[in-house]
């Protein structure tokens, strides 16, 4: 009992230091986000006054009425959901059968191909920018979704997450398939995609949201403001003499709740897909 007590109450204040340092990177995490929150109901000239305003102000509805009438911004949000959903499909199915083909197939070249993969991942995106623009000019696809869509479709992260995601389904699982007389498809779309969900969950949000804050690219190929995104829209808002901090808060607002959103509802299949593969049993 004498060495049991020094040892609770060490432990406890284990535990309230732990306590106390998790709330304090909770506080430095949430205050910049609550921050954005009540910046986007204040006017440019607010939100720089002194004392600071922490609390709600009444300008959010002419913010978005500004946003509107600068960038045409509802247009701007349409355009940025209708590509992110359409990237996470074209992409997630790319880098789904890439994966699998990857994992579970042996043919000439895959450990060369993979080598290369691997190597894109650390292959800064703006060496890239150049040629690829060349080629959008060639094919006369500037200011076009598919310029957007087509260049990243193939990620090198999404093949490398599913592949290594895959790799976890026993092959004896689809020998039997096989003996079934179950199709190299069917196995696909039968046995391998309904097993691997958290990880086509983590895969879908990575996608959506790497196409949601994708700025560079979209930059270049997109000369219509009318077609542009909403980091590109943004960026539109910084003049070169005056920015209306207010509208530019306001769009970085609503540009972040559906990220927000997405994960809270995806949380779950999201950490679970991002270990599915880390452990070698």
């Amino acid at each position: 009992m004498a060495t049991t007590g020094p040892a609770l109450r060490a432990s406890r204040r284990g535990q309230v230091l732990l306590t106390g340092g998790m709330l304090v990177l909770l506080a430095f995490t949430v205050a910049p986000l609550y921050w954005l929150a009540i910046a986007a109901t204040h006017t440019s000239h607010d939100i720089f006054g002194r004392p600071p305003h922490l609390l709600p102000g009444d300008a959010l509805g002419s913010n978005l009425s500004h946003l509107q009438e600068s960038v045409g911004f509802g247009r701007v949000v349409l355009n940025s959901v209708l590509l992110s959903v359409a990237y996470t499909l074209l992409g997630g199915t790319v880098c789904t059968l890439a994966g699998y083909g990857f994992a579970k197939y042996r043919f000439r070249g895959r450990g060369f191909l993979f080598s290369v993969l691997l190597l894109a991942l650390v292959v800064p995106t703006q060496l890239t920018v150049v040629p690829l623009f060349k080629m959008m000019v060639n094919l006369d696809w500037l200011n076009t979704w598919q310029a957007v869509l087509l260049p990243n479709l193939a990620l090198p992260f999404g093949i490398f997450l599913m592949r290594q995601s895959m790799k976890a389904l026993p092959d004896e699982l689809l020998q039997a398939g096989r003996i079934d007389g179950c199709g190299e498809l069917g196995l696909f779309f039968r046995i391998a995609l309904p097993t691997m969900r958290p990880a086509l969950a983590a895969l879908a949000m990575f996608l959506f949201l790497f196409q949601w804050n994708d700025f560079l690219w979209p930059l270049v190929v997109l000369r219509d403001q009318s077609a542009y995104t909403i980091p590109v829209a943004l960026a539109a808002l910084t003049g070169s003499i005056d920015v209306d901090y207010g509208q530019l808060l306001t769009g970085t607002a609503v540009a972040a709740v559906p990220m927000a959103v997405l994960f809270l509802f995806l949380q779950k299949h999201f950490v679970s897909g991002m270990l599915a593969g880390a452990v070698k049993q």
